[in-house]
C-alpha cells in the first residue's frame, strides 16, 4: 500500500501542480508505473473543474463560469497537455522529416501553427462545455440531479481522454532516442498492472454515467477512433510518439468526447 501511494503521488507530481509530500521525486521506476494512475488524475482535474464551475455559476453567467472552470483545469495541470498540443501543431505543421519535427517540438517557443491550433482548440472546448451543460438539463436524459451528471461528464472526459493518450504507450514505440525527455521513463516498460489500472480508472466514471443512460458507452467509438488515427499519424511521421504527442492526444480526445456527447443526445 505504501508503495502504491508513492506511485500515485509520483503521478500526481508529474501530471499536475498539486503539492505532494517532500519524499516524492521523479524516480524513473515509479514514474514508469505511474502510468496506471494517469486516468485517475483525470478524476482530480475534472472534479476541480466542476467545483470551480459550481462556485462561479452562482455568481456569474454559466458561460463565464465555464471559462473559470477551464482556467482551473489549466492551472491544476500547469498547461502540461495544452503545451504538448501546441508543440505538436508546430512540429507537424512546420517539419517535413522526423528529425525536423522532433527538433521543432523540442523548442520551447510557440509558433504560428501552435498558437492558431491552441486558440481553435480552446474555442471548441469552451463551446462544447457550454452546450454540454445546457443539454444536461434535457428532460429526455436527466431525471436525476443535473449537477451530478455534469460532474460525471467532466470526470469521464478527463479520464477517458487520458486513457486514450496513455494507451498509445502500450501499443507504440517512443520516438526520441535521447534520454533527456521527462517522458522517457514512462515509455521504457510496462506490465499488466499499468494496462489494467489505466483502463479501470479510465472507464469507471463512464460506467457510472452509463447507469443513467446506457448509450453513453457509444462515445468511446469516436474517442478511440480519434486516438487510432492520431497514433497512426504519429507513427507515419516520427515512427512512434513523444510526450507532446500524448498531451495532444489527451486534448483532442477530450474535445471529441464533449462533441460526441452533444451529438449523441440529439438522437436519444
Amino acid at each position: 500500500m505504501k508503495k502504491e501511494l508513492h506511485i500515485f503521488f509520483t503521478a500526481l507530481m508529474f501530471y499536475t501542480r498539486i503539492p505532494c509530500p517532500a519524499t516524492i521525486d521523479h524516480n524513473p521506476d515509479y514514474l514508469n508505473k505511474a502510468s496506471r494512475y494517469f486516468p485517475l488524475i483525470g478524476w482530480i482535474v475534472g472534479s476541480v473543474a466542476f467545483g470551480v464551475y459550481c462556485v462561479f455559476n452562482y455568481l456569474v453567467a454559466p458561460e463565464i463560469a465555464v471559462i473559470f472552470s477551464m482556467i482551473a483545469s489549466v492551472l491544476v495541470t500547469g498547461a502540461f497537455h495544452e503545451d504538448g498540443f501546441a508543440d505538436v501543431c508546430d512540429g507537424f505543421g512546420g517539419g517535413w522529416t522526423k528529425e525536423k519535427i522532433l527538433i521543432i517540438m523540442k523548442d520551447s517557443a510557440i509558433g504560428a501553427y501552435g498558437a492558431i491550433g491552441l486558440v481553435l482548440l480552446l474555442v471548441l472546448k469552451f463551446q462544447g462545455l457550454v452546450q454540454l451543460i445546457d443539454v444536461s438539463d434535457n428532460p429526455k436524459f436527466i431525471i436525476y440531479n443535473s449537477q451530478f451528471i455534469i460532474l460525471l461528464l467532466l470526470v469521464s472526459a478527463h479520464s477517458i481522454s487520458r486513457l486514450a493518450a496513455i494507451s498509445i504507450v502500450f501499443t507504440h514505440q517512443y520516438s526520441r532516442e535521447d534520454a533527456s525527455s521527462k517522458s522517457k521513463p514512462i515509455a521504457q516498460s510496462y506490465s499488466w498492472r499499468e494496462v489494467v489500472g489505466a483502463f479501470f480508472f479510465g472507464l469507471l466514471p463512464l460506467v457510472i454515467l452509463s447507469y443513467f443512460q446506457w448509450q453513453m458507452f457509444l462515445v468511446l467509438i469516436p474517442v478511440f477512433l480519434t486516438r487510432f488515427f492520431l497514433a497512426r499519424y504519429f507513427q507515419k511521421w516520427i515512427d512512434g510518439y513523444t510526450g507532446d504527442c500524448l498531451g495532444a492526444t489527451q486534448q483532442v480526445c477530450e474535445v471529441v468526447f464533449y462533441i460526441s456527447v452533444i451529438a449523441l443526445w440529439k438522437f436519444i
